[in-house]
């Protein structure tokens, strides 16, 4: 049964950028994160205010964290990736799902609708499974992920399978067409709340090696040749031909063909000068509803693309029985 809540209020000491109801607010708890996973200890040390963090230019220390975190405030007992997969940051992409949240709410009343009844695609899931992850611990919500590398679901499969409070509520799909994102994983008579991305920034692999020496570097404060990436990422997950326009372009040429199954397509979309260009896109693809909303993500501001070929009362009678 679809379960509706009205949103939380703002609280008072929220830092700037990050949604209202992300759990992630002011600096990290690291006694919280200490008990919930010991492993993140020996990466553990004092700023030069006497505070505790780790080096966010370290690799196997952004992993820990994030074990960690996953652990303290998503009940995520079991999670792992292997090397060079994206270990993306976590405040981030929760920040994405309350976004998605309040777009749902919009055609809900004002009320955030939760439960099993709810159903998301991940474009994307990667290995580390984790927008599925935080919406399910978040909402409630049923995912399905879909991801063209073979390896990626494997271990999203195997971080599903290692935690019992998710039985049931995510399952993953290979995309066996590389240009193909729906066609192949949406089914006959399957119905989506919402699909979500975080499409390939980069348009080529210079350009993502370029921007990966830039942000290790003003992390780390030192320049490097062969940049290790703190996040990660495989080449897929980082770069495209075309960059973020030709992909999200092709995500929303084929999303016409399943308009009448999910009722808010949605990706992010890093860079502000793609806008324009998206816009009459979708104007042209006949999408009724379109919505752009702006979202923190660190110190990088970014935003979500939404667009559905449902108009209002479309999207109410579709919400009232996703699943």
């Amino acid at each position: 049964m679809l379960k509706l809540q009205k949103p939380n209020q703002k609280p008072q000491a929220a830092k700037p950028g990050l949604h209202p109801r992300n759990r992630h607010q002011g600096r990290y708890d690291f006694v919280a994160l200490l008990a919930a996973s010991p492993e993140l200890a020996p990466f553990v040390k004092s700023n030069p205010a006497g505070e505790s963090t780790i080096d966010f230019a370290e690799p196997l220390a952004v992993k820990a964290l994030n074990r960690a975190l996953l652990a303290a405030q998503y009940g995520i007992a079991h999670w792992d990736i292997p090397d060079g997969f994206l270990c993306p940051p976590i405040p981030g992409r929760a920040d994405y799902i309350h976004t998605v949240a309040d777009l749902l709410a919009g055609d809900c009343g004002g009320e955030i609708p939760r439960g099993a009844a709810v159903r998301g695609l991940d474009i994307g899931v990667g290995a580390n499974c984790i927008y599925p992850l935080i919406g399910h611990a978040e909402y409630g919500w049923r995912f399905v992920g879909s991801d063209i590398d073979a390896q990626a679901i494997r271990c999203a499969e195997t971080i599903v399978a290692a935690n019992p409070s998710l039985a049931g509520a995510v399952s993953c799909r290979l995309q066996a067409a590389d240009t193909a994102i729906f066609a192949g994983i949406i089914r006959r008579g399957e119905q989506y709340a919402f699909s979500l991305c975080n499409p390939p920034f980069h348009a080529s692999a210079a350009e993502a090696t370029a921007g990966s020496r830039r942000k290790v570097g003003n992390l780390s404060g030192k320049k490097s040749a062969k940049p290790v990436l703190n996040f990660g990422g495989r080449s897929h997950e980082l770069w495209c031909e075309g960059g973020e326009a030709a992909f999200v372009g092709r995500m929303l040429a084929e999303s016409r063909h399943f308009a009448t199954q999910c009722v808010w397509f949605t990706t992010l979309l890093s860079k502000s000068e793609n806008l324009p260009d998206l816009r009459y896109a979708l104007k042209q693809a006949g999408a009724v509803e379109v919505r752009v909303l702006a979202m923190g993500q660190g110190q990088k501001l970014s935003r979500v693309v939404a667009w559905s070929f449902m108009d209002s009362a479309a999207r109410q009678l579709a919400l009232s029985k996703t699943g």
